[in-house]
């Protein structure tokens, strides 16, 4: 997948050289000038990255060996390209989301972290983890497990604890939390599956398990485990019906009104939020 999403990124490329000029020499430097996808998206994350302490060279560095020492890494970032051109509407192509979306950013620099923390570099992963929060407005732990196919829509306030686990396919909208409960020690942090879709401001705390294809409702605090292909509502959330797809991270239908034919659970819907 990740050789045709690369020569699609350089045909829209080439097409916003030849309409926008003024966007000639970024759209040459990100991509135009580079020989395949691993390139390009190291020298854009790591621009975005670098400080006075640590050059962009040095992180493209970091970049280019995690692509060598970590299994699948440059097909995960197919999958993330691919998700949020198909998920979000406001994408509308894949220049997009390489050039411009922090939230698909955001999880690059996560996996560069992810890298160098099995590698026992952890306090090179803590430095990247600091940095992701600083540029990107998103904090996930370097020991975070992050499968692919993974959109966080805005990403702003995402904030995911050490002991989290996102599988595939998921997407996380703006000021979510996958946290704990207080300060306990060991596995303490939320287990994500796949085809999850979670609303923005929602908080799921504790070492609990969200179900494949499970809905959470914007602003809800999850503190139970939530069952597969349900929808859970509320302070604190409960349920209230079953999405209408099978895997709402695709279908990003917010609409918890529309879960199913019950009557019933339109008042409750309307009752929690």
């Amino acid at each position: 997948m990740r050789h045709e999403i690369w020569q699609q990124l350089r045909a829209e490329a080439k097409e916003l050289v030849s309409h926008e000029p003024l966007l000639a020499s970024h759209v040459y430097s990100s991509i135009l000038n580079h020989e395949c996808l691993g390139a390009a998206l190291s020298f854009i994350v790591a621009n975005k990255l670098a400080d006075a302490v640590v050059s962009a060279f040095t992180i493209r560095e970091l970049f280019d060996q995690a692509f060598v020492d970590c299994d699948n890494m440059l097909t995960h970032v197919a999958h993330d390209i691919k998700a949020v051109k198909d998920r979000d509407p406001a994408a509308d192509s894949y220049l997009t989301v390489m050039l411009n979306l922090k939230g698909f950013h955001s999880i690059q620099a996560h996996r560069l972290a992810h890298c160098l923390w099995r590698q026992n570099r952890k306090e090179l992963a803590r430095f990247i983890q600091s940095r992701t929060s600083e540029v990107f407005g998103v904090d996930i732990h370097p020991a975070c497990k992050v499968g692919h196919g993974i959109m966080f829509d805005h990403a702003t306030g995402i904030v995911i604890g050490e002991t989290a686990l996102i599988e595939d396919n998921v997407s996380i909208l703006q000021s979510v939390t996958l946290g704990g409960t207080g300060n306990e020690q060991g596995d303490r942090h939320p287990k994500i599956r796949a085809g999850v879709l979670i609303g923005a401001g929602a908080k799921v705390l504790g070492n609990i398990e969200v179900g494949e294809g499970a809905r959470i409702g914007a602003g809800s605090v999850v503190l139970n485990p939530v069952a597969p292909h349900t929808t859970v509502v509320g302070v604190p959330a409960k349920t209230v019906g079953k999405p209408c797809s099978p895997c709402p991270a695709e279908s990003m239908n917010q609409n918890f009104l529309e879960d199913s034919d019950d009557p019933k659970n339109e008042s409750q819907t309307s009752a929690m939020i």
